[in-house]
């Protein structure tokens, strides 16, 4: 079907990621855990609602979570190695061509929502998920029931549609894909939809009523970090690379590089509210050296364009209208 876009891992490591023993020899057991990472559950609507704001997905404001919690899940194994002995295992967070939602709903975390999440009762879906494949014969949890029932809210709220279907993602119009995973050009026909959505979306976890139960994370390391909850546009459009690579040090958003973090900010700043301060920072990265940066620069600078002529000629028809 390719709605996997350019993961072509996913379709490489098919039956290594629904068969945990061909992944590491000897499994025969997956034990699935959960960390919540919501460092505040503030209202988010105000800030995808103004357009001069950078809206970063709550996952990515703190430091990156692959590393911490595959720590977490060390530190369990070595407990459990301290009552019997030494036992064949593997830690994994999104590290490794694992279903993690799968299995997680199979260990009875939670049920498959129809946005793809993961979601419980207890905890709504802002959390992360890590696993061990072990060689121990542990009794097996019952999976559990879906509680989702009628509600499409998830699907309707999708800014590009992305939620063909409950249950079916086309990642190729996902937001989180096209700013993040995507390493190439932004389809132009999608830039308008992305709004300020910079590094990830939450829209379809906002929406979802079984969020109301979920907690605020208590683990340091997911605090937000450089104000990514409040910051604008034009702020962080004038970071450098230097300072880039520096504040975002342990960062998630570090990986995808400072060529594609100024796509994403180019393409917000094409669907910001027209302003001189757009248009400075725009024109200051024209001539970029980088040729994805320039095409996206070029699109954002002829929609702040198209929307300053706009407002001029709604002036001057107000004023003609006046005399």
């Amino acid at each position: 079907m390719g709605w996997h876009g350019e993961m072509d891992y996913m379709a490489r490591h098919g039956s290594a990621r629904s068969r945990p023993d061909e992944l590491v020899a000897g499994t025969l057991r997956v034990i699935s855990c959960r960390i919540d990472y919501a460092a505040s559950l503030d209202d988010e609507w105000p800030a995808l609602h103004d357009g001069t704001r950078a809206y970063v997905a709550r996952y990515a404001r703190g430091r990156d979570y692959h590393k911490l919690v595959r720590d977490r899940l060390q530190k369990l194994c070595d407990r459990i190695e301290a009552e019997i002995g030494a036992f064949g295992h593997r830690v994994f967070s999104d590290s490794a061509p694992v279903m993690e939602v799968e299995l997680a709903a199979q260990a009875g975390i939670g049920w498959r929502g129809k946005h793809t999440l993961l979601l419980s009762r207890d905890a709504g879906s802002w959390f992360f998920l890590g696993e061990i494949h072990c060689a121990l014969p542990l009794p097996v949890d019952a999976a559990q029931d879906e509680h989702c029932g009628s509600c499409a809210k998830c699907i309707e709220v999708c800014p590009t549609q992305a939620i063909r279907a409950p249950y079916r993602l086309d990642a190729r119009r996902c937001i989180s894909y096209l700013t993040i995973e995507l390493k190439g050009s932004i389809p132009e026909e999608l830039r308008p939809l992305i709004g300020n959505r910079v590094y990830g979306c939450d829209d379809c976890q906002l929406v979802c009523p079984w969020n109301s139960f979920a907690e605020v994370s208590a683990e340091p390391d997911f605090r937000v970090r450089n104000g990514l909850d409040r910051a604008t546009l034009v702020e962080l459009f004038a970071w450098s690379e230097a300072e880039f690579d520096e504040r975002l040090r342990g960062s998630a958003i570090r990986r995808i590089g400072f060529e594609r973090w100024l796509r994403n900010l180019a393409v917000g700043l094409g669907n910001a509210p027209h302003s001189a301060e757009a248009m400075a920072a725009l024109a200051a990265r024209a001539d970029h050296p980088s040729p994805l940066v320039r095409e996206h620069v070029a699109w954002a600078i002829g929609r702040q364009e198209r929307r300053g002529g706009m407002m001029r000629k709604d002036t001057s028809d107000a004023a003609a209208h006046r005399t």
